[in-house]
């Protein structure tokens, strides 16, 4: 994967590139930068949460996933960087600048990162897309998010949770990671996600930082602001979420001026796992009737 040196520190991302028989070369008038799908990952997952939707889209778009320093980061951030929801979606708005992305469909998954550049760091979005994410008075989310701000606020308590996310049957409860997805998530994923976090203090204090920084207000604020996003925006809510209840997501789309709520059916927060094809038809409905 390539990397990029940002403010904080430098992460991995996802580039599928151009689709194959896209004209690119000099002379031909194509614009590298526009246009692209811009995935986000919530947190405690990297690119791999995409995976499938990735697949789906890359033959008729460039796609990009960057692993923002949400957990599943391999690269730790510099010591004292700013790593709030609102810093990390600066982050987020430097990632799209420094690679010259300009009217991208940004589509964030659980963490609400995205809604955060709206009215702050917008310019380069042409099309919003939040699915089942944190939002207005929605945070901390689930008992997942109440436990992870009660944790981290206890010393080593960060430490102690996630000696849970080892064992596959623990993991897998329905008040944990298991709670999140329709069917069981294969463990194979979540070692991969835990990995940096089990094995990494300094991405530890990464997350840890995160959770002790956000607050409610950082989402109410970030919703007061939506009325002045002026481009198309889909809202796609897991119809069976139970960590982000649907109603919040009707509420969002309600306050985003060209917004459209629609469910994705058999799914929760992880809607990129549990039904991904569905996703990927509203996505491309979005874009092509946008």
């Amino acid at each position: 994967m390539p990397d990029i040196e940002l403010t904080a520190g430098t992460i991995d991302y996802l580039d599928t590139g151009h689709p194959a028989g896209t004209d690119t070369g000099p002379g031909t008038g194509s614009d590298t930068g526009k246009g692209a799908v811009v995935l986000v990952p919530g947190l405690g997952f990297d690119e791999s949460v995409w995976e499938e939707v990735t697949e789906d889209l890359r033959a008729d778009f460039r796609v990009l996933v960057p692993v923002l320093p949400l957990g599943s980061h391999r690269r730790p951030m510099r010591p004292g960087a700013d790593l709030s929801a609102t810093g990390v979606a600066a982050l987020l708005a430097e990632f799209l600048e420094r690679l010259d992305l300009r009217e991208v469909t940004l589509v964030q998954n659980d963490a609400g990162t995205a809604q955060l550049l709206v009215g702050v760091a917008d310019e380069r979005i042409g099309r919003l897309v939040l699915t089942s994410c944190e939002a207005l008075d929605n945070y901390p989310p689930g008992v997942q998010g109440r436990t992870l701000q009660t944790m981290s606020r206890i010393p080593g308590g960060i430490f102690l949770l996630l000696q849970s996310f080892r064992f596959r049957f623990l993991a897998g409860m329905q008040n944990s990671l298991g709670g999140m997805a329709k069917r069981p998530i294969p463990h194979e994923l979540v070692r991969r996600w835990y990995r940096p976090l089990l094995t990494d203090p300094a991405v530890r204090r990464d997350f840890s930082a995160f959770l002790k920084s956000t607050r409610k207000e950082t989402y109410l604020e970030a919703a007061d602001r939506l009325a002045e996003f002026d481009r198309p925006a889909l809202v796609a809510w897991g119809a069976e979420d139970r960590m982000m209840p649907p109603a919040t997501g009707r509420r969002l789309a309600e306050l985003l001026p060209l917004g459209r709520y629609v469910e994705i059916p058999d799914a929760r927060t992880l809607i990129p796992l549990d039904n991904p094809g569905a996703l990927c038809a509203e996505l491309r409905g979005f874009i092509a009737t946008t």
